[in-house]
């Protein structure tokens, strides 16, 4: 089914290659040697989930018991490189780079446990509001459970989900004249961290790493031909940052978040071991604006 899906593509492209929409920032570049139609789009379509995670930007104990905090995370959302934004055999490009930040409303509280431990929960949602030609619908959440061991180390481990919706125009017309017609991508991602910090008054240095497993959907909205991820993530992540608590009630943390590359789960039918791509990864920074409750 695969095959044909991309023969038609290609039969379509080919025949209007003259006309194909390329971003003229990218024109001009080389198709590489180990380039893979399918490791194109996989890499495209993991790197926009893992690029909106539920990662901490929190310390092993997010709060003292009873106390949780209402803000915004800030996520840089990373722009493809042109060689990632080249598909149907290297002759158009998407419009991919169109949101350079996410913003995510959140609230996060801590229980009161046994022994000095403290249990937690996060909630995460962004409305469907239009910015930049680009509608997101982004809900998360997210349970942990952290302690703290001679009054200074943190320790803690936590679950983390996150289910997004975009319409955008990001495939594009085959000509540049074409009409302008919304696609749709769906993704969720789930996974869990080990977390360690260490605490310094006021700021709490931490270190992250987990396991994230990603799966997605996208449907061209020009011809409704609903494009496959034969290689979705299931790979390591980590993230390094540091928690500040100010005059009682200003949190603010700010987070380096990575993926740094998975190959689990291939579609062994697809002969694309070791394609262009390698299926996705990214680095990008993150920031927490809270007020302490």
């Amino acid at each position: 089914m695969w095959k044909k899906t991309l023969l038609a593509a290609s039969m379509i492209c080919f025949s209007s290659v003259a006309h194909a929409s390329i971003d003229p920032k990218c024109a001009g570049l080389a198709k590489p040697e180990n380039y893979s139609e399918v490791a194109q789009q996989d890499y495209m379509m993991n790197f926009f989930a893992l690029s909106t995670t539920l990662s901490p930007i929190h310390a092993p104990v997010p709060h003292e018991g009873g106390h949780g905090a209402i803000g915004v995370d800030l996520l840089v959302i990373p722009p493809l490189s042109c060689e990632h934004r080249y598909v149907l055999e290297w002759t158009k490009t998407e419009e991919t780079n169109k949101t350079p930040i996410a913003p995510r409303p959140r609230i996060t509280f801590a229980f009161k446990g046994p022994k000095g431990l403290v249990p937690y929960a996060g909630f995460a949602y962004l409305p469907p509001v239009t910015l930049l030609g680009t509608r997101n619908v982004i809900v998360s959440g997210e349970i942990g459970l952290g302690g703290v061991i001679k009054e200074r180390f943190e320790v803690g481990g936590r679950f983390h989900a996150t289910l997004q919706k975009t319409i955008a125009d990001v495939a594009t017309a085959f000509e540049e004249s074409g009409p302008v017609v919304n696609d749709f991508y769906f993704a969720s991602t789930f996974g869990v961290d080990a977390m360690f910090g260490v605490r310094f008054g006021p700021v709490t240095p931490y270190a992250a790493l987990g396991f994230t497993d990603v799966s997605t959907f996208f449907m061209v909205g020009d011809d409704s031909v609903v494009t496959n991820n034969y290689h979705p993530y299931f790979g390591p992540n980590f993230s390094v940052g540091a928690d500040m608590l100010f005059v009682k009630h200003l949190r603010i943390g700010a987070e380096f978040y990575g993926a740094p590359g998975g190959r689990s789960l291939p579609d062994k039918t697809v002969d694309n071991a070791g394609g262009f791509g390698r299926y996705g990864h990214v680095y990008t920074g993150r920031i927490r604006l809270a007020y302490e409750i």
